[in-house]
């Protein structure tokens, strides 16, 4: 799975040429389903513009061309490189529920997206032994306890932690020892939607960066500078936020 990330981490090579952007479903099920877009546009479009001709991009672009452009699990995308290794039971179950997909404009690479299908909390549990591992992109706050009526938001967690981590993992020692002192130029925009399948009926709690849309939204707007701000104050930043729905 390491060339898989090879153009997000080129992508935080280049100032601010990286969106990402997460939605989770929460469902009255106590289940929920992640989708994360990492939108590299800017950085594919700079890179051919800059070294049109290069062989090495040619064969860095044709890892990500190699990404279906349809949902297609990490076990299946696995055994097709003929990648797949002997894993346990409960390993395989979540390569089977975790999809990605190459994302394309004019037949032209533009990022890529991850999806976790309909997770329990016992699936996120597996998932986090699972990251230690294979170190995936994930939201956080995907990890947050959901219960199928109320959600409860560590806000401690409005962090690019698993990003970081991603980063270092599938970089040489120069680029890993870089990317905490360099993250906050890496990324455009990081923002997280939080929709529900019932109405919400109470939210405790605030923080600057979590705002109610709807009666079935919550939308999270990461402060990548604050974040990185050791003097940075925020108004609002309630340890933990609680939304219940009916």
């Amino acid at each position: 799975m390491k060339k898989i990330f090879f153009l997000f981490i080129a992508a935080a090579l280049v100032l601010q040429s990286c969106t990402i952007n997460s939605e989770i479903a929460y469902y009255k099920d106590a289940a929920s389903t992640s989708v994360t877009d990492i939108d590299m546009k800017q950085f594919i479009a700079e890179m051919k513009a800059m070294t049109p001709d290069s062989l090495n991009q040619q064969k860095e672009f044709a890892e990500m061309d190699k990404l279906p452009t349809v949902w297609t699990s990490i076990f299946d995308i696995q055994k097709q490189d003929g990648k797949l290794k002997m894993e346990n039971p409960d390993s395989i179950r979540i390569m089977k529920k975790i999809f990605m997909k190459a994302n394309k404009e004019n037949n032209e690479p533009t990022g890529f997206s991850l999806k976790m299908e309909h997770f329990t909390q016992a699936d996120y549990q597996m998932l986090s032994s699972y990251n230690k591992k294979e170190k995936l992109p994930l939201d956080q706050n995907m990890f947050n306890n959901w219960d199928g009526k109320t959600l409860t938001i560590n806000t401690e967690n409005f962090n690019l932690k698993n990003i970081e981590e991603t980063l270092r993992s599938k970089s040489s020692k120069d680029e890993a020892d870089k990317v905490e002192g360099m993250i906050t130029m890496f990324f455009k925009s990081i923002g997280t939607t939080l929709k529900f399948e019932n109405k919400i009926k109470s939210i405790t709690g605030k923080h600057d960066w979590v705002k109610q849309i709807d009666k079935y939204t919550v939308k999270i707007d990461y402060d990548i500078k604050a974040m990185y701000d050791k003097e940075a104050k925020l108004k609002n930043s309630d340890k933990t936020i609680v939304i219940i729905t009916e």
